[in-house]
Formats: structure tokens, C-alpha cells, sequence
């Protein structure tokens, strides 16, 4: 029986690529890798949202992009973390460990 995918919780997309872009620049196919690599091959951000949120993050100025080459020799867009991105990042990931924490309050009760 193959599993299924969970699906993202609204907002969460955005907090997972400031994390898989806090080590390195890296361009989209990469990010979707990085996620999926860091979930345990649990996540899969397909192109329809990783593309959209990539361009809201860059409006936000949370992210910048350059044009570079891949590994595989071709022409990439390579995404990098701002100042403002690692901030945000930062308050990001303190909310999601207050909301989680209730969240398994909640399922543990009786």
C-alpha cells in the first residue's frame, strides 16, 4: 500500500523554503529536493506551488534570485536568504513550535 502525501498546512510552504535556503543558495528543483530530503521523503512540493510561492517570497524580500548555471549545465534561477528572509524564518519557526506544541496538547486529550 503506497502512502499518501500530506498535504502542506496554509503557510507552512514559505517556512520550508527559508529553511531549505538557509545553508546555500539553491535553484527551484533544488529546493523541492532539499524539502523533500529533510521530511523524510515525506513532503513533495510539486512546481504549481514551489514556482508562486518562490515569487511571493522574492516580493516579500525575503528571498533574491540570480541567474546561474546548474550542475547539469544549464541556465537556473538560484535563490537566495535575505537578512529579512532569516528573520522571518526565525519568527516563523518560534510560531510554529507554539501552534504545534498546542496542537499535540489538544490531540492528547482524553
Amino acid at each position: 500500500m503506497a502512502k499518501e502525501k500530506p498535504d502542506l498546512l496554509q503557510g507552512t510552504l514559505d517556512m520550508l523554503i527559508l529553511k531549505a535556503l538557509q545553508l546555500e543558495p539553491m535553484h527551484g528543483f533544488g529546493i523541492s529536493v532539499r524539502i523533500r530530503q529533510m521530511s523524510d521523503e515525506v513532503l513533495q512540493v510539486e512546481q504549481g506551488s514551489l514556482y508562486p510561492a518562490l515569487y511571493r517570497l522574492e516580493d516579500q524580500g525575503w528571498i533574491k534570485a540570480e541567474w546561474g548555471v546548474s550542475e547539469n549545465n544549464r541556465k537556473a534561477r538560484f535563490y537566495e536568504l535575505t537578512a529579512a528572509g532569516r528573520k522571518q524564518l526565525n519568527a516563523e519557526t518560534e510560531n510554529w513550535a507554539r501552534v504545534s506544541a498546542a496542537i499535540n496538547l489538544i490531540l492528547k486529550t482524553v
